[in-house]
C-alpha cells in the first residue's frame, strides 16, 4: 500500500525545479556536464510537460520529468526522468509518481507516455512491464554516449523504448493486479546478472524486433530474468 504520508504534485517555481536537480545528482551521480539544469524543468512545466515530485514532510523524495512530443500527428509525452531517493525505495513512490503522470496526461488527451530503460536493469523492466503494463518493440544503441554516472559503469548506452498505452485494455488490467495473456508468447531473451553479454542482448532484441516481435512480459528468475515476445497483431 502507498505511504499516506506522501504527496504527489506537480511543481511550478525554480527553487523546486533546482531540488530536482539535487535529486539527479544524489541518484545518478552525474557530473555537471550530464546534469539536467533547472531551466530545462522551467521549460518542461511551460510547454505541456511535466515536472511533478514526490514528498515526505515537505521533503522532496522522487521526480519525474516528461517533455512534449508528436509522432504521426500524434502528441505523447517522453518521461526523459524519474527517480526516487533510495532510502525512500519500497515505499511505492516510483509506481505512484507514474500513476499521476498517467493521470495528468489522460486529463489532457494525451494517449501516450514513453521512456527509455537499461535491458540489463531486471528489477526496471519488471517495474515497467509487469507493474505498470508497458510494451517494447524498439531498441536504440548508445542512446546518450557515455555518461558520467557510476551507474552507467563506462557502459554504452542501450536503451529500450517502454510504450505506456494509458487507457489500453492491457494497462488497465494491469494496474488492477490482473496478469495479461501470454500463453502465446513465442520468443524470450534471458538476461544473466553480471554475465550476460550487452552485445548478445543486443542483437537479439534487434533481431525479433526486426521480424515484428514486441515484449509483452517479464518473467523474474534467479539471478535475472527473462524477456518474453509474441509475434506483433
Amino acid at each position: 500500500m502507498p505511504d499516506p504520508s506522501v504527496v504527489i504534485r506537480h511543481c511550478h517555481t525554480v527553487a523546486e525545479f533546482e531540488q530536482m536537480v539535487e535529486l539527479e545528482f544524489a541518484v545518478w551521480g552525474f557530473g555537471e556536464r550530464d546534469l539536467v539544469p533547472s531551466q530545462m524543468y522551467v521549460v518542461a512545466a511551460k510547454i505541456g510537460g511535466q515536472a511533478i515530485s514526490a514528498f515526505i514532510d515537505d521533503k522532496m523524495v522522487g521526480f519525474a520529468l516528461a517533455y512534449p512530443g508528436i509522432r504521426d500527428r500524434r502528441p505523447y509525452l517522453h518521461s526523459h526522468m524519474a527517480a526516487v531517493l533510495p532510502e525512500y525505495r519500497d515505499l511505492g513512490i516510483g509506481r505512484q509518481l507514474k500513476l499521476a503522470q498517467r493521470d495528468d496526461a489522460l486529463a489532457r488527451g494525451i494517449p501516450l507516455i514513453e521512456w527509455t530503460f537499461d535491458p540489463l536493469q531486471t528489477r526496471n523492466a519488471y517495474f515497467n512491464i509487469c507493474r505498470l503494463g508497458v510494451v517494447v518493440r524498439r531498441y536504440l544503441l548508445d542512446v546518450y554516449g557515455s555518461t558520467s554516472s557510476p551507474l552507467h559503469g563506462g557502459l554504452p548506452t542501450d536503451r529500450l523504448i517502454a510504450e505506456w498505452h494509458l487507457a489500453s485494455d492491457r494497462v488497465e488490467k494491469v494496474l488492477r493486479g490482473k496478469e495479461p495473456a501470454i500463453g502465446d508468447a513465442k520468443e524470450r531473451i534471458e538476461i544473466e546478472l553480471d554475465e550476460s553479454s550487452p552485445e548478445t542482448i543486443a542483437q537479439r532484441f534487434q533481431d525479433l524486433f526486426a521480424r515484428g516481435y514486441v515484449v509483452t512480459w517479464f518473467e523474474k528468475l534467479p539471478g535475472g530474468g527473462a524477456y518474453l515476445l509474441k509475434p506483433e497483431k
